[in-house]
């Protein structure tokens, strides 16, 4: 267990008396700023909590910043506010409060610093969803000495700690069920590279077809939204018996578009989605065949993470990836012209 750093092991290393970092870390007079600023950042660096840090760490409470991007609330991708409900929840049971913020697509652009880090009232940040690699360096660097973890998205080039649903696994039992339903003309339905999750449930995709020697081609992914992030779908002119989608509110978008274009589900065309989540306004939610993301257990890794992290600055990263399972629902059956696996 690493040794407690104490206003001695400060002293030592920068060469002055305990009492002058005591004075430095408690702004009070008698220490040159130049002494004073060296003093905080070598105590920042070595994790010995002062100032407001050192309130909270007595009082064993504080405030955990959360960023979401406004565009998956705004689109109706709800599925980030239930994380998020998840995370104040279980934040607010060991004494923290919770700080939302919605990162703005124009401060992503830029990239802006969230006000929760100028403030500098928050002792850890959640970034939830997927950002850009400009904006999490700028995150990373104007954080300090803030631990961050990021939370469903990840880039194994960055050196984060990063919680994930297990999109890679979950998509390949999702496909695999429909194969064994004896679909074997399929189509996954998601703009790749649009965010890494996307990305992990296409490949899962790949291997299920793959290891079943069914052929998958370019022109079987369907993307499903643009530039900015709208979700837009355009059924092809030639379709398949079944569709694996990125996610559930996308698979209900593409259920109402067959349905509409006088298609029946699952009797003609089957559809699976992703997350297990019960879109609003969209019926067909509550019947998706899908894969189901823990997230009650997302949320309390992430918590997990995050407080090693606050209690110890030199926690090594690592990425973390939750298990769900797979949930058979009435939008998956036999292709058309196959009886049905009773």
């Amino acid at each position: 267990m690493p040794k407690e750093v104490r206003m001695a092991d400060i002293a030592k290393r920068i060469g002055v008396s305990t009492v002058t970092v005591s004075k430095a870390l408690a702004d009070k007079e008698g220490v040159s700023a130049e002494v004073r600023e060296k003093i905080k950042a070598l105590a920042r660096e070595m994790g010995y909590p002062f100032g407001l840090a050192a309130k909270r760490t007595a009082k064993k409470m504080g405030n955990i910043g959360i960023l979401i991007p406004i565009g998956f609330i705004e689109k109706g991708r709800s599925f980030y506010w239930k994380m998020y409900e998840c995370l104040v929840s279980n934040l607010n049971e060991i004494g923290y409060f919770g700080v939302l913020e919605l990162i703005q697509s124009d401060d992503e652009d830029q990239p802006v610093e969230p006000r929760i880090l100028q403030d500098e009232k928050i002792d850890g940040l959640i970034l939830i969803g997927q950002k850009g690699a400009k904006y999490r360096d700028m995150l990373q660097k104007n954080a300090r000495n803030i631990p961050v973890v990021f939370l469903d998205s990840y880039d194994i080039t960055d050196g984060n700690d990063c919680i994930i649903s297990d999109g890679y696994h979950g998509m390949a039992a999702v496909t695999s069920h429909l194969i064994q339903l004896g679909h074997k003309k399929i189509d996954f339905v998601g703009s790749l590279n649009s965010t890494s999750s996307i990305n992990d449930r296409y490949f899962g995709y790949c291997q299920a077809m793959q290891e079943n020697g069914l052929e998958f081609r370019p022109d079987m992914v369907l993307p499903d939204r643009i530039a900015d992030g709208t979700l837009r779908i355009v059924l092809p002119d030639i379709l398949p018996t079944a569709f694996v989608c990125n996610c559930d509110v996308v698979a209900c978008e593409l259920i109402n578009l067959l349905k509409n274009a006088g298609y029946s589900i699952p009797e003609d065309v089957s559809v699976a989605g992703f997350d297990d989540y019960v879109v609003l306004g969209l019926g067909a939610a509550t019947r998706v065949t899908t894969y189901k993301v823990d997230t009650g257990a997302m949320a309390q890794a992430c918590i997990n993470r995050l407080l090693k992290k606050i209690n110890n600055r030199h926690y090594a990263f690592n990425l973390k990836v939750i298990t769900g399972h797979l949930i058979i629902r009435g939008t998956t059956g036999a292709p058309p012209n196959k009886p049905s696996i009773e």
